[in-house]
Order: structure tokens, then sequence, then C-alpha cells
């Protein structure tokens, strides 16, 4: 038998959360399996899965260590360079700027080098985070960003900072804003209210004016910086986060953003890229704002983070608008 005391950094999770993460080899079924037939017992007494776990509970696995071996992977960390950069740190949070082309986690593309990986072995150089000391937790990335764009992803260090990202953000507590050049001369102010589906087969998303089957409303704020009479840039404050929300819904409007190869203008991206070697969309996440904050993240409530862009994209907004990049981060 296996005796497992939570400890702080593991409380206020559904205890059958927590096994999948402790023995995250196992199956749903088969941990609700083991519930059933107190092969698992929380505080030496049957579960039904959905009790919330506090610090000092014990939780009792009646298999032989080889079993739990069986079903129990020890986190890796993947030794990498760094190519981000840390706008804020603490004990519980890092907020740090993205480099585009750097994917933010793990999927069937990408499956080393992630800046999750990074950010995982960056605590452990620091010796904040060593796997075999943790029951079930991982620190982890809170909010996704596509891979070619830059800017602001928020990573938590521990399991009460993370919930506490998540639940912020989708009761809309962090505030996102983006930069980004586009195509046109856009209005000076607007939103962008539309329907948004996306088509997961071929990667795309779709905007429609009218709601329509599996797809769900947007809200795009913007703000025209500066324009030259051909290119716009601009401030998006994005309201609601669906994939590609920002590219397709710009396109949308006629808008598409420069150096996009997905949704923007072929011709006009061949010359950004000739020019300035822009090979992505020119979008960067530049500042978050913790607002009516009362939880675990009071101390960061009206903060604002922000996160400067690459030579790169500096250079193009002084070419285009004579608006140095340093500048408007210090005025915004």
């Amino acid at each position: 038998m296996k005796v497992v005391e939570i400890d702080s950094s593991s409380e206020n999770q559904r205890i059958d959360k927590f096994l999948l993460k402790y023995l995250n080899k196992a199956g749903k079924s088969f941990i609700y399996k083991m519930l059933r037939k107190k092969r698992i017992k929380y505080n030496g007494k049957k579960a039904s899965g959905n009790e919330i776990l506090k610090a000092g509970d014990l939780i009792q696995i009646y298999f032989s260590e080889e079993t739990i071996d069986l079903f129990k992977e020890c986190k890796k960390i993947e030794k990498t360079d760094y190519n981000f950069s840390i706008v804020y740190e603490d004990e519980n949070i890092i907020v740090c700027n993205k480099p585009e082309g750097l994917p933010v986690q793990k999927d069937l593309k990408n499956k080393i080098n992630t800046l999750n990986d990074q950010l995982l072995f960056y605590l452990y150089k620091k010796g904040e985070y060593l796997p075999e000391n943790k029951i079930a937790f991982t620190p982890s990335i809170c909010n996704r960003i596509d891979r070619n764009t830059s800017g602001i992803v928020l990573f938590g260090k521990n399991f009460k900072a993370v919930q506490a990202l998540n639940d912020m953000i989708r009761n809309k507590k962090v505030h996102k804003f983006y930069l980004t050049v586009l195509n046109g001369v856009l209005d000076e102010n607007g939103i962008i209210e539309a329907y948004h589906f996306k088509d997961e087969k071929n990667n795309i998303a779709k905007i429609f004016d009218e709601y329509k089957k599996g797809s769900s409303k947007i809200i795009t704020k913007y703000k025209r910086i500066s324009e030259n009479g051909k290119f716009s840039f601009a401030e998006i404050d994005l309201i609601t986060g669906k994939s590609h929300q920002i590219r397709a819904g710009f396109k949308y409007i006629g808008h598409s953003i420069i150096g996009d190869k997905k949704y923007g203008d072929l011709q006009i991206n061949k010359f950004i890229k000739d020019k300035y070697r822009l090979n992505n969309q020119f979008l960067h996440a530049y500042k978050i704002v913790f607002k009516d904050n009362s939880g675990f993240f009071k101390y960061l409530n009206n903060k604002v983070f922000t996160a400067s862009f690459d030579i790169k994209k500096e250079k193009i907004i002084y070419d285009l608008f004579g608006i140095k990049g340093a500048g408007y981060f210090e005025k915004y």
C-alpha cells in the first residue's frame, strides 16, 4: 500500500484530477474503477472522485510498488536553450515575452523545445522545480498565443497560481492587448462583433455576420494609433479569445495583418518580406492588465505589464509611421 499526503501545492483540486496526474499513465475509467472497488481510499474511506483535497489529507492506494510504477511516469525535464525574456517574476508567476516562431506547448507538430519546456528547465536550473519532489503538479502556461505571434504569456509556478490564473482568464479579469500593423487605413476606433467558426481539419477560422451551427460570438475592440495612407498601426483589446480571432477578424473587415500567410494579402506580404524580412504576421501581445482580482493574485490588482517588440518590428513601425517602439511602450 502507498499513502500519499496532500501538501499545499496540491490542495483545492478534485481527487480524481489529482489521481490522473499522480498515476499519469492510468485512464480515467481505471481510476474510477479503483475508487469504486476501494482500492483507492480518501482519508481511509471510500471516495466518489469529486471530493476537494485539503493539505494534510491522505490518499491510500492499495497497489504494490511495482503496480504503482507501471501507472506512474516521472516528468522528464528537457534541456533547452532560452529565447524568451522575463517581464515579471515572483514566487507564483512568470510573465514572459515569447519571440515569434516559438511554439507555446507541445502539439502534433511541435514536440520539443516549446516555451513550456524552456520555462520548466529555467525553474529546474534555479532549483524551484524538482519533479521528483512534487507529488502530482507540474508548473504550466496558462494562456496560449499562436506560434508566430510574439508577446506576453503567463506561467504559473504552483498549483494555486495556475488555478487562480485560469479562473481569472475564464472570468475576464486578465485584460489582453495586442499591437498590429494592418493593410489599409483603419477607422480610428471600432469593434468587430461577429461569429467565429474554426475549421479544425484545415486549421482555419471563418467569420460570419450571423450565427451558424458550431460558431461562437466574438468581440474585438481596436484603436488606430497611426496610419500612413497604406497601412495602419493599431492597438487591439481582445474581449473574447477564439483561435485566430484577431487574424481572421481583421481579414473579415478588409484589413488583414501584414505578413500573415494564412489570412493576409500575398502581394503585400511579399513586399514586406523582401523589405523587412518579416516572415509571419505582425501581431504582438504587448500588454496585460490584472483587473478586479480579490483572491490569490490580489497583490497584482491593477498591475500593468508590457513586453517590447523585437528589433525587426521596431524598424517596421519606425519606417512606416515614424514611431519608435520604446517610446510607444513608455507612453502606453
